[in-house]
């Protein structure tokens, strides 16, 4: 199974046909090869093996991650 949390594009990188995406507070570079349309800086997209796969709503995306939080917190007051 694959979890895929929302992640913010926070740099572009069209020469190299990547973006930097935040998830969480996490950056990491990502590879926009798959992406047929443009992304733009404050998109959301969802994250497959180092791959953007889609874009996705913005109240979406901060749902889910609202709803990540909470199980990390739970996860976190558990051990």
């Amino acid at each position: 199974m694959c979890l895929s949390i929302p992640s913010q594009v926070v740099e572009l990188h069209q020469e190299e046909q990547s973006v930097t995406v935040e998830t969480m507070g996490v950056r990491r570079k990502v590879s926009s090869h798959l992406m047929s349309e443009p992304l733009e800086m404050g998109d959301y997209v969802l994250i497959h093996i180092g791959f953007v796969m889609n874009k996705i709503d913005k109240f979406d995306a901060l749902q889910s991650i609202e709803l990540y939080q909470e199980i990390v917190e739970k996860m976190a007051a558990a051990e």
